[in-house]
């Protein structure tokens, strides 16, 4: 069971309706179906508000530091309520996947996003949860950092909202730790490749003149 929900984003009405910030738009999400206030903690670098499921203390936690000392935050709190890495649940912009998808994944590496690399570095672990939250890619690398540090279009926003509704959905089963369950009703699928058109059947050819 998780004890800890990070969003990751930028501080700041300048970022706050880029793509880099769609941690922050879900953790948000979060906050509201369950009832947590989200509020200035010094001590943890960042807004974070406990709240409660099924009896059990939860934290939320959306860091304050920017997005490349993301780990600061999110180490100062888990280290002083002794929450495992295990136990902890990142939501993250994804340039893979395209706006309207999402994944879970535990572990592995960071991928080159910089929240990630830092949250690595201060737990000292990559053994715990990520929500990836698709927002596409420009198609170009050296596009990227302005890429997430801008608004999406506005059929980009809407699908980006739909799949943040479809991760909150899920919050019942993500929280009790049936990852299976919550899996199945987050992941997205491609939509499967049209078929091509079947040729046109051959004529028949005429019936044999009567002799």
């Amino acid at each position: 069971m998780f004890k800890l929900l990070v969003g990751l984003g930028n501080p700041g009405p300048e970022y706050e309706d880029t793509r880099h910030n769609a941690g922050f738009w879900w953790l948000e999400a979060v906050a509201r179906e369950l009832k947590v206030n989200l509020n200035p903690e010094r001590s943890y670098f960042g807004v974070a508000g406990r709240g409660n499921f099924e009896s059990q203390p939860i934290w939320l936690l959306e860091p304050m530091t920017f997005m490349n000392r993301s780990g600061q935050s999110v180490a100062a709190l888990a280290r002083f309520f002794k929450i495992a890495p295990e136990e902890i649940l990142v939501a993250h912009d994804e340039l893979d996947l395209e706006p309207g998808e999402l994944k879970l994944k535990k572990g592995g590496g960071h991928a080159g996003h910089n929240g990630l690399r830092d949250i690595h570095a201060q737990l000292g672990s990559s053994d715990y949860w990520r929500l990836r939250i698709g927002v596409g890619h420009p198609g170009v690398k050296s596009e990227v950092a302005n890429w997430v540090l801008k608004k999406p279009a506005p059929d980009q926003r809407d699908a980006l909202e739909q799949s943040i509704q479809r991760a909150v959905r899920a919050l019942p089963d993500l929280l009790a730790g049936r990852m299976d369950k919550a899996t199945a009703a987050i992941h997205t699928s491609k939509p499967p490749r049209p078929k091509p058109p079947r040729p046109p059947k051959a004529d028949t050819p005429p019936a044999a003149a009567a002799e």
